[in-house]
């Protein structure tokens, strides 16, 4: 089954270590892509996500600029990250385990998503909504991504780890709409 993703009600966030002291909190307010969401059988559903680089927002101008210099995304040669599922792994009736491949910067690497299944709810104007959130650790070094200042003090400005957190909220998509 097909679902949409309702942009105005997901999210795609992340949070990085700044200066080894606090937490830099960012979102890509760009995305798209294809959900097939199977209800009967979870493990047969499929995703693929395009996101935007240049549409970071960390609430710094300065900042969201150098992220997308060829010092991090390069987003005027690499416009674009990509994730496409490789398969699911289902825990339990609400959680499991979305498998993929992630593409920055032209270097592909498996991602582990840990997916929380929210449900399913019929709105006030009949249409259809299914809920995810969705988390993950990455090291921003494995796609080339290795930019970073000695601190004075020790340690650096920018972190490796990097959290994830998605929330999308899929609209399906009527019968007739796509075939």
């Amino acid at each position: 089954m097909s679902w949409q993703i309702d942009s105005s009600h997901s999210h795609v966030n992340f949070t990085a270590r700044h200066m080894m002291i606090s937490k830099v909190r960012g979102s890509f307010e760009t995305f798209s892509g294809t959900v097939n969401f199977d209800e009967e059988n979870p493990v047969n559903t499929t995703v693929d996500i395009v996101v935007d680089l240049a549409s970071v927002n960390t609430r710094d101008a300065q900042r969201d600029g150098h992220l997308k210099s060829p010092d991090f995304f390069d987003v005027e040669n690499h416009p674009t990250m990509r994730f496409v599922s490789t398969r699911v792994e289902q825990i339990d009736e609400n959680n499991g385990r979305l498998i993929g491949d992630l593409t920055i910067k032209g270097v592909t690497n498996e991602v582990v998503l840990d997916v929380e299944y929210a449900g399913v709810a019929k709105s006030p104007w009949g249409t259809e909504s299914a809920g995810f959130s969705a988390t993950s650790a990455l090291n921003r070094k494995d796609w080339g991504l290795n930019w970073n200042q000695a601190l004075e003090t020790g340690g650096v400005l920018v972190g490796d780890k990097i959290n994830i957190e998605i929330e999308l909220e899929l609209v399906k998509v009527a019968e007739t709409e796509t075939a």
